[in-house]
């Protein structure tokens, strides 16, 4: 995401930093770079105006005017400017305070809100939460089904009467259901159109009333840019929403609609879909996002996604494994079975500070190389994987056929591997001790 962005922000930026001393002129013309780049990005122009006068206001102040280091006082405030375009401060759902807590998800058809309905809701289940599935869309050929398998897949009850034909009416029998039997959260699954029409207003206007939602979410597809910000200001205008959840956000390289509909609307994002699987949803950060939009890097999402998805008890038998030096091929599998967890490798290297977004941008990682090295692993004997020494050309010939790979897939396997237990002993005895510096008294759940 915001690949293409990241990209022509950097190049804007380098105006900046072989200057020792910035003169007004200096930032005009590199405001004029970050304009266009915005606009690129498919930014709304009055977003892109507004944003690019006040990024100015600043730039040409005493702060960086005066600066020994005014390319990064420029950055620094660029990214201050994101933050406050995207909302400041991340922005929570709202629970009632007598439950159930209704929550109505709203947007046009293939935004995805039937999937998304589930994905939030099972957030809230991790929490200890008792959500409610509410199947509100009558007139999609299979929508009570979708629902109904996203809520089989992830644990979650759903409310559907196949029978009628008339939302308003269910919505009332979920709510109903919902406080009879002990559910603590609704989430009311719309039907949506393929653009916005009165008809749908209306109906939407009218479970609003018969079930009094303290959160009213647009769920947009991200993917569609400028005209992202048109439907969220529709709906908003018709249904006065309360937040956005944008999805497709890891197929949008270019990432217009997040930095456009919080503006907008005046309403905050609260959620973002950042793939196809029922897990791959997280919170709207705002500094988070524009610390990736600006090839910052992401930590703090990857450290909490690493401690949701990691077994704590493994991690803690990996450390003792590296601080006696007897990691073995067995435990290689286990870390890899744990980092496929945390989703697309993809989507996690565009957590990582300082990656380099231009030179990835023809890069994609191959997913198929983990599944590779697991096939070969699995390919081989106990004794094997304890001490990989004793494989010669036989036992790789044996593996490469039992794995459907090649002896030079095998070797390159073993290299790195060995590779890898060299730099984890050299963490073990401290030469390496600096690596993760700055993450304050937070500890790395995950190995290297």
């Amino acid at each position: 995401m915001f690949q293409n962005l990241s990209e022509k922000l950097s190049n804007a930026f380098k105006r900046f930093r072989n200057k020792g001393k910035l003169t007004p002129a200096d930032v005009k013309e590199g405001m004029r770079e970050i304009k266009l780049a915005l606009l690129e990005a498919d930014v709304s122009f009055k977003v892109v105006k507004e944003f690019v006068k006040s990024v100015t206001d600043r730039a040409i102040g005493s702060e960086v005017l005066e600066s020994l280091l005014p390319g990064q006082q420029v950055v620094k405030i660029v990214n201050e400017e994101l933050i406050n375009l995207m909302g400041k401060t991340q922005a929570k759902l709202e629970i009632d305070s007598r439950p159930p807590t209704v929550v109505m998800m709203v947007g046009l058809q293939g935004a995805g809100k039937t999937t998304h309905s589930g994905k939030i809701a099972g957030l809230y289940k991790k929490q200890g939460k008792n959500p409610l599935l509410v199947a509100c869309d009558v007139y999609r050929p299979a929508a009570i089904k979708q629902l109904q398998v996203v809520g089989e897949k992830l644990g979650i009850a759903v409310y559907a009467d196949e029978k009628s034909k008339n939302p308003v009416s269910i919505a009332k029998d979920a709510l109903a259901y919902a406080k009879k039997h002990g559910h603590d959260m609704v989430f009311i699954d719309t039907a949506g159109r393929l653009h916005v029409d009165e008809v749908l207003m209306k109906e939407l206007q009218n479970i609003k009333a018969a079930t009094n939602p303290i959160e009213i979410l647009l769920v947009v597809d991200a993917m569609l840019g400028q005209d992202a910000v048109n439907v969220a200001e529709s709906f908003n205008n018709m249904l006065e929403i309360t937040g956005v959840v944008l999805t497709k956000l890891d197929g949008d390289t270019r990432g217009g609609a997040a930095l456009s509909v919080r503006y907008v609307t005046g309403k905050p994002i609260k959620f973002v879909g950042t793939g196809e699987k029922l897990d791959t949803i997280e919170p709207f950060y705002p500094d988070r996002m524009a610390s990736r939009i600006l090839g910052m890097g992401d930590v703090l999402s990857l450290i909490e996604k690493a401690e949701e998805n990691f077994d704590k008890k493994k991690a803690e038998e990996l450390e003792k494994k590296m601080r006696q030096n007897t990691f073995t091929l067995t435990d290689y599998l286990d870390q890899l079975a744990q980092l496929k967890k945390m989703g697309s490798l993809d989507s996690l290297m565009g957590m990582i500070p300082g990656m380099n977004t231009a030179a990835m941008k023809d890069a994609k990682v191959d997913e198929g190389m983990l599944a590779r090295t697991e096939a070969i692993i699995l390919s081989m004997t106990p004794k094997e994987r304890v001490n990989p020494d004793i494989i010669n050309s036989s036992r790789k010939k044996r593996i490469a056929s039992g794995s459907g790979t090649s002896v030079e897939e095998i070797n390159k396997l073993l290299k790195q591997f060995e590779q890898m237990k060299k730099m984890m002993k050299q963490m073990a005895s401290g030469k390496l001790g600096g690596l993760f510096g700055g993450f304050g008294k937070r500890k790395m759940p995950f190995k290297f």
